[in-house]
């Protein structure tokens, strides 16, 4: 099957946003390239699962990335209820909760929030799957 994998741009803090990733997903960098010039990074990626986290941080000569107006969500499928509040907890720490852990009108256990560096997440949980 075909995998869907997040690519996130960041403003100059990649390797720290992927560092906070790592600390709630576990797992190692596949790899990590820099920039010779500015030691930023311009290629990162940490295993999930199945698929792969990537990132980069964006050059300045291509301007800023303004995470608040980024409409995109990165979805979790949780493989349970307690990991689906673990992950939740975790990536949401410092960040905004926008809708907490809880049973949605379509059957699913599910939850919305903003993360520290801007980027929107929902975790789910369906438990007929």
């Amino acid at each position: 099957m075909t995998l869907i994998n997040p690519w996130i741009n960041f403003n100059g803090n990649a390797e720290e946003a992927l560092n906070f990733y790592k600390s709630v997903f576990g797992g190692e960098f596949i790899n990590t390239v820099r920039t010779k010039d500015t030691n930023k990074i311009m290629y990162i990626a940490l295993p999930v699962g199945k698929n792969t986290l990537m990132a980069n941080d964006v050059p300045e000569s291509m301007g800023r990335v303004n995470e608040n107006e980024n409409r995109s969500k990165i979805y979790i499928s949780a493989e349970s209820r307690e990991e689906a509040d673990k992950l939740f907890n975790g990536l949401s720490a410092g960040g905004n909760i926008e809708g907490p852990m809880g049973d949605s009108p379509w059957g699913t256990y599910f939850g919305t929030f903003r993360d520290k560096f801007g980027i929107e997440w929902i975790v789910d949980f369906d438990p007929k799957a």
